[in-house]
């Protein structure tokens, strides 16, 4: 066993002067202290010493454990320090330049558009209310007057989960869930994501983004609607501007209509934004009909109301006289910074 701690002592102190940096000493260090290391092994065959002699021998083994610690420690050390000042002289900072310019996330252009209208209808008396992503049938289509053969379906091409579950293709589908949970009155806002199958185009994505609106009370009537659209449009563009109503199919409303506004560009002239009209329709609205308000628990004998949807998208498009809705989920930051 002497001989053994001997021969081990020189190998150790041969391969260590060979070694040429600290992950040399690392392997090193694990080659003999390690779990499966020499001096583990020679500690298995301590048993098999003879009882009088495993008490020097075991001495004699730990004194070798602690000097190729030491040893591998001192090691460590002065590659470590060698390293260092490498790195540190290799690594030299030139105090003459410039420091390097940090940015600040900026809130994405549709959120802002969000948080303005969201703030506008807030000011005069909305409360905001929001809907599932992924709903039933009835409450995006059947339940708000959507037979299932019903052709309107058409016009929404829709992402269907399951035979009953869907991506929402408006946010109407948050109507009758607070209808069926509130009673009148009932005046809230529903923002949120709509999905549609169609294809991608510069005017039209499979997702986008809506406000619906939703007014129920007793007495209510088409000119409260003219008035709270009106007097959204004035805040929302900073002015008084001209508006126009026409007549529009939805079923889920009746009688439905249409929003334009003297377009922003051309301040109804007619330029390439409205195609030579003059007006821009930004949202589609209408009375809620009776069948929709029993729907949601509501007695359309006793009350009525009204709702609209437009899409964010347009209405940004509008105001920022963009042409192309995909600019908005490209992350393109040469268009995003512009709206800091």
């Amino acid at each position: 066993m002497k001989d053994q701690l001997s021969t081990l002592r020189i190998q150790f102190q041969s391969e260590l002067s060979a070694t040429q940096a600290s992950k040399d000493v690392e392997q090193l260090k694990v080659k003999y202290l390690g779990k499966k290391g020499s001096i583990q092994e020679l500690m298995q065959h301590l048993r098999n010493t003879p009882a009088e002699e495993r008490p020097a021998v075991g001495q004699q083994i730990n004194t070798l454990k602690e000097e190729i610690t030491h040893l591998c420690d001192q090691a460590l050390h002065s590659f470590s320090q060698a390293e260092l000042a490498k790195r540190l002289g290799e690594e030299k900072i030139d105090i003459s330049l410039p420091g390097r310019k940090s940015y600040l996330g900026k809130a994405h252009p549709l959120s802002h558009m969000m948080e303005e209208i969201i703030q506008i209808f807030i000011s005069m008396g909305f409360s905001v209310q929001y809907g599932p992503d992924i709903d039933s049938d009835y409450y995006n289509y059947e339940g708000l007057n959507f037979p299932p053969d019903h052709p309107a379906r058409d016009m929404q091409d829709t992402f269907y989960i399951t035979k009953e579950m869907l991506l929402r293709s408006h946010t109407s589908n948050t109507q009758l869930r607070v209808m069926e949970n509130h009673q009148p009155p009932i005046r809230i806002v529903a923002p949120g994501t709509v999905y549609r199958n169609e294809t991608i185009s510069s005017r039209s994505h499979v997702f986008f983004h809506q406000v619906e609106g939703l007014y129920v009370d007793k007495g209510v009537s088409f000119a409260d609607l003219f008035s709270t659209l009106d007097e959204f449009c004035d805040k929302l563009f900073g002015r008084k501007v001209q508006t126009r109503y026409r007549p529009s199919y939805f079923p889920f409303v009746e009688p439905g209509l249409e929003l334009d506004v003297a377009c922003t560009s051309c301040n109804g002239k007619g330029c390439r934004l409205c195609k030579q009209s003059g007006w821009l329709e930004i949202l589609g609205a209408g009375m809620v009909h009776p069948e929709v308000l029993k729907n949601g628990g509501v007695d359309p004998e006793v009350y009525s109301g009204f709702a609209w949807g437009m899409g964010l998208e347009r209405l940004a498009m509008l105001r920022y006289g963009m042409k192309d809705i995909r600019m908005f989920t490209e992350n393109d930051l040469r268009f995003l910074e512009q709206f800091a």
